[in-house]
């Protein structure tokens, strides 16, 4: 089980992203690099996205629990977050081409074990 608290939750999102990169790029292929790149560069946006989403609900409730996610836009845009880093359509145009550049074995973990700490966050909302 994982904190209520917005920030443990961005910190394991983050731990999430920086374990799985220098996988992507392991052969330091230019396609395995730009694919690493990509993924970074969209975890980071859905990242900043998150923490938006969280100083919102922060500013509207007054506290920084995850499980007091009441305003409207802040559901949306953690919702967003999530489908980036998940994704999902319409969040989806990089996902093809991460996996593309990444070896077998890692775009097996992409497409499986890496989806599940943001499924469980989403699912885990109110």
């Amino acid at each position: 089980h994982f904190s209520n608290h917005w920030v443990s939750v961005w910190a394991g999102l983050e731990i999430n992203t920086l374990a799985i990169t220098p996988l992507i790029s392991k052969s330091h292929h230019p396609r395995a690099i730009e694919a690493a790149i990509k993924y970074f560069l969209v975890q980071a946006a859905a990242s900043t996205l998150l923490l938006f989403s969280s100083m919102i609900n922060a500013w509207h409730t007054g506290q920084w629990d995850i499980t007091q996610l009441n305003h409207p836009t802040s559901s949306l845009l953690l919702t967003t977050a999530i489908a980036m880093k998940l994704g999902l359509v319409p969040f989806h145009f990089w996902f093809p081409e991460v996996l593309q550049g990444s070896p077998m074995i890692t775009a097996m973990l992409l497409s499986t074990v890496m989806k599940f700490p943001p499924i469980t966050i989403i699912s885990s909302h109110p």
